[in-house]
C-alpha cells in the first residue's frame, strides 16, 4: 500500500550522516515526516556530514536566506598526500614527507583568510555546457575552468597532529572546502587532501538543534514534528511589519501599499494578526509583496 504523504510546513535541522547524497537523505527525511514537498539548503557530499535544513512545504519558499548565508566547516585535512579527487574517495596521486612545523602551518593558514580565488573541482555539480562537471570526470575528460572568488571569514587551526591538521572555517557561499584543503597543501610545499568534513553552522543556525537520522526513528511521529522549526525561523534576521486584516487582503491581492512605519526600506517579515503571511519590499514606505503564503492568496481570492 502506498504511503499517503501530507502538508507540512516548516524547518528541520537535520544533521546528515557519513554515506548518503544530499538528495538521498532529504528524501529518507521527508518520507519519515510523511511530507508532501521537502527540500534542502546547501548540498553536502556523501562524505560529509553535518548541517543540512530541510525545509517543508511552504518553507521552500524562502531559503535564498540560507543559501545565501555563510557556513563554517570543521575540516579535517591529510598533508603530504594528494588524490585524483582531492578528498579521501580518490586515489593517491603523490606522497611527500610532511616536515614543516605547527608555526609553519598556522603561517600558511593566515594567508588564506578574506578574500581568495579558487578553481572550482572537476567533482563538482557546476553546469558546463548543461552538465555538471563531475559527470565529465566521469568519463576522463577535463574541462578548463574560470576561476571564482570565495570569502575566508575565519581560518582557525583546532589540531595539530604531524601529517593531519583540523581546521575550523568559516567562509561565504560557494566556497570549496576540498579545494581549499589542497591550496594549503599547495602553499606549504607537501600537498594535501580533505580527509573529513563536517558542517556545523549555516548562518545562525548550528548543531546545537539538528537532529540526526537514527534518533528521529526511535521516536514517534508527534514527538518528531515538535523538532519542526517555524517557517519564519528562517527570516528572523528580517525586520517585522504588521498588517491590519484589510492590508492583508490587498497585499495577498497583489496590490503595492503605501504604509507609514518607521521600519527602514528593504526586505520585511509580514504578519496579519500575529501570523507570517509572507516577504514583501518596503522603500520609501511603498510595501511590495515579494512572496507569500499560498493560503493567504486563497483567502484574498475568496474575497474577490
Amino acid at each position: 500500500m502506498a504511503r499517503i504523504m501530507r502538508p507540512l510546513d516548516g524547518v528541520l535541522l537535520f544533521d546528515k550522516p557519513l554515506g548518503l547524497s544530499s538528495n538521498i537523505a532529504l528524501q529518507k527525511v521527508r518520507r519519515l515526516f510523511q511530507a508532501e514537498k521537502a527540500g534542502h539548503t546547501g548540498t553536502l557530499d556523501p562524505l560529509a556530514t553535518g548541517l543540512l535544513p530541510v525545509c517543508f512545504g511552504e518553507a521552500t519558499k524562502f531559503t535564498s536566506s540560507l543559501l545565501e548565508a555563510d557556513k563554517t566547516y570543521c575540516a579535517l585535512i591529510r598533508l603530504g598526500q594528494t588524490t585524483t579527487t582531492g578528498d579521501a574517495e580518490g586515489e593517491i596521486t603523490n606522497t611527500c614527507a610532511v616536515e614543516q612545523g605547527e608555526a609553519e602551518v598556522r603561517s600558511t593558514l593566515c594567508k588564506f583568510i578574506g578574500e581568495i580565488q579558487q578553481i572550482p573541482p572537476m567533482h563538482s555539480a557546476i553546469k558546463h555546457q548543461g552538465k555538471p562537471l563531475y559527470e565529465y570526470i566521469r568519463k576522463g575528460e577535463t574541462v578548463i575552468r574560470a576561476s571564482r572568488s570565495a570569502s575566508i571569514h575565519e581560518l582557525v587551526l583546532e589540531r595539530f597532529a604531524g601529517n593531519v591538521i583540523e581546521i575550523k572555517v568559516r567562509c561565504s557561499k560557494g566556497t570549496y572546502v576540498r579545494t581549499l584543503a589542497e591550496d594549503i597543501g599547495s602553499s606549504l610545499g607537501c600537498g594535501a587532501h580533505l580527509q573529513g568534513l563536517r558542517r556545523t553552522a549555516i548562518g545562525r543556525f548550528d548543531l546545537g538543534g539538528a537532529h540526526n537520522l537514527a534518533h528521529m526513528e526511535s521516536v514517534t511521529m508527534i514527538e518528531r514534528e515538535a523538532y519542526i522549526l517555524p517557517l519564519d525561523s528562517l527570516l528572523r534576521d528580517l525586520p517585522v511589519l504588521e498588517l491590519d486584516a484589510a492590508q492583508v487582503t490587498r497585499i495577498a491581492q497583489g496590490q503595492r501599499l503605501v504604509i507609514d512605519t518607521a521600519v527602514l526600506d528593504g526586505k520585511v517579515r509580514l504578519y496579519g494578526a500575529g501570523r507570517f503571511i509572507g516577504v514583501a519590499d518596503l522603500v520609501e514606505r511603498r510595501l511590495t509583496p515579494v512572496r507569500l503564503l499560498s493560503s493567504v492568496a486563497k483567502n484574498a481570492a475568496c474575497v474577490v
